[in-house]
Formats: structure tokens, sequence, C-alpha cells
């Protein structure tokens, strides 16, 4: 493991994978073993019904801070898809503007 994964902040994530609904951030957790390790635990801690539904637990590399309030932390990352989502149409109207641009 290098120094960067052990030190690095990794958000635990509930959603949905029938249908790609997100129950949020359930936890911020420093270090990647942590990361796959408490994934596991909420994985076993989990009913058979809410797995069957679709229900599953991943995590992702994040700037936020270890140990922060889950809902703070959701709505801190929601805001980054955003910003990440609205840069992207931005920089694809931009694009396909240059493309139609005559030549002269």
């Amino acid at each position: 493991m290098t120094r960067d994964e052990s030190s690095a902040s990794y958000a635990i994530i509930c959603y949905n994978v029938r249908t790609y609904q997100s129950a949020g951030i359930v936890q911020v957790i420093k270090g990647l073993h942590n990361a796959e390790t408490t994934v596991k635990r909420f994985q076993e801690g989990q009913s058979s019904h809410e797995h069957q539904e679709g229900w599953r637990y991943i995590f992702e590399k994040t700037d936020l801070k270890a140990g922060m309030d889950p809902a703070e932390a959701t709505r801190l990352r929601q805001e980054q898809l955003e910003m990440r989502e609205s840069k992207a149409l931005r920089e694809e109207m931009i694009a396909a503007t240059v493309r139609r641009a005559p030549l002269r």
C-alpha cells in the first residue's frame, strides 16, 4: 500500500445497483485498508432484503475530511459532482460551437 493510499480519505457510499439511486455517504474513512474493511462490514451487516433490492456499498477516494458528518459529506459531494457535470457540459457546448463555426 502506498503512503497516499494509507493517508487518503475514502467516502463509503450506499447506492442501488438496480435504480442507480444513491442513499449518500454513510461514512468518510482514512486509509484504503480501512475503507475496504468498512465496506465489507457494512455489506455483512446488510439484510438479505436490502441486498435483494439492489443496495450495495462502494468506496471512492475523496478530498472530504475523514470522520465528517455523513449528511454534510453527501451535500458537499453532490455539489462537487454538479460542478464537474456543469463544467463538462460547458466544454461540450464550446467544442460543438467550434465544430460548427465556418472556416474563413
